[in-house]
């Protein structure tokens, strides 16, 4: 099994109102987008080609919205990520450019 190309632990997944997990996972892998509960079950996965991945107006940077299956997902990403200290982007910026990284990669 190939090395995720995109890893996010600690994330808050959320549907609609209702939030599915505080502790989740986001992962790409193999041309995949997987969104996981904290104890590894899937919530929803789609090929990277069928994910529609933005920033929400308005939103704190740590933010992002997943748009697969049909199925709209807010992840609060940025916890964790850059490290304390650390320069880089916001976690929610490296997801977006990795979900479009993954797609051009991928076709």
């Amino acid at each position: 099994m190939a090395e995720p190309e995109f890893t996010a632990t600690g994330v808050r997944i959320d549907k609609r109102l209702r939030s599915l997990t505080r502790a989740g996972q986001v992962r790409i892998r193999d041309g995949r987008l997987q969104l996981l509960t904290s104890y590894g079950s899937e919530i929803d996965s789609a090929p990277v080609q069928a994910v529609r991945a933005s920033k929400p107006w308005f939103a704190s940077e740590d933010r992002a919205l997943a748009d697969l299956n049909g199925q709209r997902y807010s992840l609060t990403l940025g916890d964790h990520d850059p490290a304390p200290g650390e320069p880089g982007p916001p976690a929610a910026r490296r997801f977006i450019e990795a979900v479009q990284r993954a797609a051009r990669h991928d076709r």
